[in-house]
């Protein structure tokens, strides 16, 4: 096949596809609201369809999401020309078929539930439709990946992932400690997913994930995405090159059925470097948090679909990795 021939084939998949990230820090640790919906602007030109915003974390607690979700509702209802706010997984599909975007919430923590696991129910029915279990440090579900520690899931973070599959909510695993992800596939009776996460084996960076890690989501029948943030692609690597290793070793270890995206773009990269400064404990030394971190852009998504066809993959797993993989695990998981 002819470069031109790649390029067309590459071109017309794209538009054809459902091109789903799953993940967008929505909040003010990574820019103003201006910017974020710039960034959303910026996404739809790049063919997206469908985009899951953190709507808060461990940053925040039951009140601060609260008011968050109630800003962003409020925003994306008066915008619902260009908008769908999902409930179900036929949301998201309508919303393509009508050249809207369709928007997600989700959480990067479990502190907004606090201590409570009736709010699981409370926040789903807000609109949240997946949370990760611990950012980065220990939180009361269990360990996140950069705590001194490895402890594994809590008593309470247990009654947390049964409360959140009861309702339909997908558990997340990134940014959590290795022990305590491995404990969720053990409790997990649904898939279970890495929203944002890279190789370990490629890049030996904590917030990556190890083979085996991979291997026990794709088990549960969950996805992997995979991140565009620099520092963990390889040394502050924002090549399409670099994001496409990383998704290539995904496919080839657990199957292009259990590979996205999970871009975690930054809107402004002053304010996110700012806040990793001031929080040394979330973003421990050693770990390449002291460079001007740099992140893969939407436009290069485009360029990673012409990657996997001139790579050879098959159509319909393309189409999967852009989004499909991710309709199909919510059409199983949300309620």
């Amino acid at each position: 096949m002819t470069a031109w021939n790649i390029s067309e084939r590459a071109a017309a998949l794209h538009r054809e596809a459902l091109v789903w990230d799953n993940t967008f820090p929505f909040g003010p640790v990574c820019g103003s609201r201006e910017a974020h919906l710039n960034s959303l602007v910026r996404m739809a030109d790049s063919g997206y369809d469908c985009v899951n915003l953190t709507i808060a974390s461990d940053n925040e607690n039951m009140a601060a999401a609260v008011e968050a979700i109630s800003s962003a509702r409020a925003h994306f209802h008066a915008n619902a020309d260009r908008y769908v706010l999902v409930d179900g997984a036929a949301d998201v599909e309508a919303a393509k078929a009508s050249g809207r975007m369709a928007i997600v919430f989700g959480f990067q923590g479990t502190l907004p539930f606090e201590r409570d696991t009736g709010l699981v129910e409370v926040f789903y029915r807000l609109g949240v439709r997946q949370a990760l279990m611990a950012y980065n440090q220990k939180n009361n579900v269990g360990d996140g990946c950069h705590e001194r520690t490895d402890a594994g899931l809590s008593r309470f973070g247990v009654e947390v992932v049964q409360a959140m599959e009861q309702v339909g909510m997908l558990v997340d695993c990134t940014h959590t400690g290795y022990r305590t992800t491995m404990d969720v596939f053990e409790v997990a009776t649904r898939p279970v997913i890495f929203s944002h996460s890279n190789s370990r084996a490629l890049v030996d960076h904590e917030r990556n994930i190890a083979d085996e890690q991979a291997k026990a989501c794709a088990a549960t029948g969950g996805v992997v995405g995979v991140n565009g943030i620099g520092i963990f692609l390889g040394p502050n690597d924002t090549s399409t090159e670099a994001l496409f290793r990383h998704l290539d070793h995904w496919v080839q270890l657990v199957g292009p059925a259990h590979v996205g995206i999970g871009l975690d773009f930054v809107s402004e990269l002053d304010a996110l470097n700012g806040f990793v400064r001031r929080k040394a404990s979330k973003y421990p030394a050693g770990q390449s948090y002291d460079v001007e971190v740099r992140v893969v852009d939407p436009e290069q998504i485009p360029v990673l679909t012409e990657q996997m066809v001139s790579h050879g993959y098959a159509d319909d797993d393309v189409r999967g990795i852009l989004g499909g993989n991710w309709l199909r695990v919510a059409r199983e998981v949300w309620s």
